[in-house]
């Protein structure tokens, strides 16, 4: 069998990583800082859920949050507890599960071109997001 890394980091987009940290710093409301380009420092952002969660909630109007406990933590299953949580709120909100990444794509890193090209529906769906909850 051979082996599909290489093919799979072809399809990474770069400058749809930049797009994508931008309008996710903007829609946070707490400071969630900077990755360094490039797809593991993205992936390492991401990694811990707590990047995602802020920007689930920065979307919803303040009180309304659906990701009420958001925390730092080393611990695998937390971090991806997180990820599903961020992956449940979208859903909730009418993203189709075919058209996000699933949370070991991100947790392991194995396919982030799989999360940056499915992140691409979370950018376009920025103003669904916004006509159904503001």
């Amino acid at each position: 069998m051979a082996n599909r890394g290489p093919k799979i980091e072809k399809q990474y987009n770069v400058d749809l990583e930049q797009i994508l940290i931008q309008w996710i710093t903007t829609q946070c409301r707490k400071h969630v800082g900077r990755p360094q380009p490039g797809h593991e420092n993205f992936q390492n952002w991401l990694k811990d859920g707590m990047v995602l969660c802020e920007l689930i909630n920065g979307l919803y109007p303040e009180g309304q949050a659906p990701v009420k406990k958001i925390q730092a933590s080393t611990m695998a299953f937390k971090q991806m507890d997180q990820i599903s949580q961020f992956l449940q709120a979208a859903e909730r909100y009418s993203i189709n599960t075919t058209d996000i990444f699933q949370t070991v794509d991100l947790w392991e890193g194995k396919n982030m071109a799989c999360v940056n090209a499915n992140e691409i529906p979370s950018y376009k769906f920025k103003f669904c997001f916004l006509s159904h909850i503001f």
